[in-house]
């Protein structure tokens, strides 16, 4: 008896835990950080180079080949080519530091500018000019701004790419709002159950726990899934990150996964408990038949 009510009031304590882990990563922004800090340094040594006339800066992947393609073999033709068509959309150090890439947090609702990471982005959030988050849309718009010398075939990809990228981000804010709601209702039938002293009650309340892990990872999962789709998006000059901008996971994400954790010990905890507790007895003695009469 006594280790049947411990394993439950484990299992409603460690899914009440994970529910309030679950909410913060919920309402935090620190699911994906990128750290743009070693990109603009590079730039800033890129834009303050040599500019006098009598210099002349030629990259190296702009220097012409020693040997012409009729002297090169076949193979060395091949591996020509796939560089040709590696190199067809690649950026040169100008084409990157023209775009603006910046330190960022992002979450399930907002997309943040991280604090001190940038003294030019503090000045003009402190005056007004850009807002310090941005809400990320859930619906998608067609007025989404393009290259006007894109052709029609990679502006096809990118809607196409737009509304696969919109269907990942549903599917990871809607799972994980039904795992919490669904926890939250099996923390309500454990707490009766063990008010009223139900073995099925609490034996529900284990199997919705499970089925709000289970949403969890599907949650999780598919937001792993929609970071790295953004990241392989194609073109690669559009949507890939400088080599020298670190991006990773936040702290948002760990606290997920370990809500998700301490749901699944929960459920298996109050899924335990009913088996463990002893069937109580009758007091009252069960009528036998003994030659014929009934004692």
């Amino acid at each position: 008896m006594a280790a049947g009510k411990l394993l439950l009031y484990a299992g409603l304590s460690l899914s009440l835990c994970a529910l309030g882990m679950l909410a913060v990563a919920m309402c935090s922004d620190h699911w994906y950080e990128t750290d743009a800090r070693r990109y603009r340094e590079r730039c800033r040594s890129f834009s303050s180079r040599r500019k006098d006339p009598g210099f002349i800066y030629i990259p190296n992947n702009s220097l012409p080949l020693r040997a012409s393609r009729s002297n090169l073999p076949r193979w060395e033709e091949k591996l020509l080519l796939a560089r040709n068509r590696r190199q067809l959309f690649a950026m040169s150090a100008a084409d990157e530091c023209s775009r603006q890439y910046n330190s960022t947090n992002m979450g399930l609702w907002r997309k943040c500018h991280r604090l001190d990471f940038d003294q030019e982005i503090e000045d003009l959030i402190r005056k007004g000019s850009i807002a310090r988050c941005s809400y990320i849309k859930y619906h998608y718009s067609s007025a989404t701004i393009l290259k006007k010398n894109l052709s029609y075939n990679i502006t096809k990809t990118i809607r196409q790419d737009e509304w696969h990228s919109l269907h990942l981000r549903r599917m990871t804010a809607g799972f994980m709002g039904m795992a919490v709601a669904i926890i939250l209702f099996g923390w309500i039938i454990g707490v009766l159950g063990c008010c009223w002293d139900r073995g099925l009650m609490q034996y529900v309340a284990g199997l919705l726990f499970l089925m709000g892990g289970t949403f969890c990872i599907i949650s999780l999962c598919t937001c792993v899934a929609g970071i790295n789709f953004e990241l392989s998006r194609y073109p690669r000059y559009l949507y890939g990150l400088p080599d020298d901008i670190g991006h990773g996971y936040g702290w948002s994400m760990f606290c997920a996964w370990g809500g998700l954790g301490l749901t699944l010990i929960a459920g298996f905890f109050c899924t335990l408990a009913p088996s463990v507790q002893p069937i109580p007895r009758s007091t009252c003695p069960k009528s036998r038949q003994e030659n014929g009469t009934v004692c």
